[in-house]
């Protein structure tokens, strides 16, 4: 069993604090790493139900705030649903993912899950006036 760091940034610069998760596999799929992160942050979200959700992609009758995104009526928020608007952002270039200086393009590639892997989320900001 290893520890798999996730990792947020941004093109504008921001790099958020990174947050590990074990992972027993050796070897696993873009497509499951993006649901296992998107699970565990969900998972997070509803045992506190603070007042802003901090995960990967925007919820569903959410808006954007400094920090994350909130949710308009206060609600648990459904890990199957958001995996779906993951893996969709991802295919539609909502975001990158880097394993270590590697840039994975497909979702079905299988990562190789060595000791200390870090795994960045590089979330495209769109440009002003661009």
């Amino acid at each position: 069993m290893g520890m798999v760091t996730f990792v947020d940034e941004t093109t504008s610069g921001d790099r958020g604090a990174g947050w590990g998760i074990e992972i027993a596999e050796e070897r696993l799929a873009l497509r499951e790493l993006i649901r296992r992160r998107v699970f565990q942050e969900v998972a997070e979200y509803n045992a506190r139900m603070p007042g802003v959700f901090q995960g990967l992609v925007q919820p569903r009758d959410a808006e954007r705030v400094l920090n994350g995104y909130a949710l308009r009526t206060p609600r648990r928020i459904d890990p199957e649903v958001q995996t779906e608007l993951a893996l969709k952002a991802f295919a539609g270039n909502g975001f990158l993912v880097l394993v270590g200086d590697r840039q994975v393009t497909e979702l079905d590639e299988e990562i190789e899950l060595v000791l200390g892997t870090e795994v960045t989320f590089l979330k495209l900001v769109a440009l002003v006036g661009g």
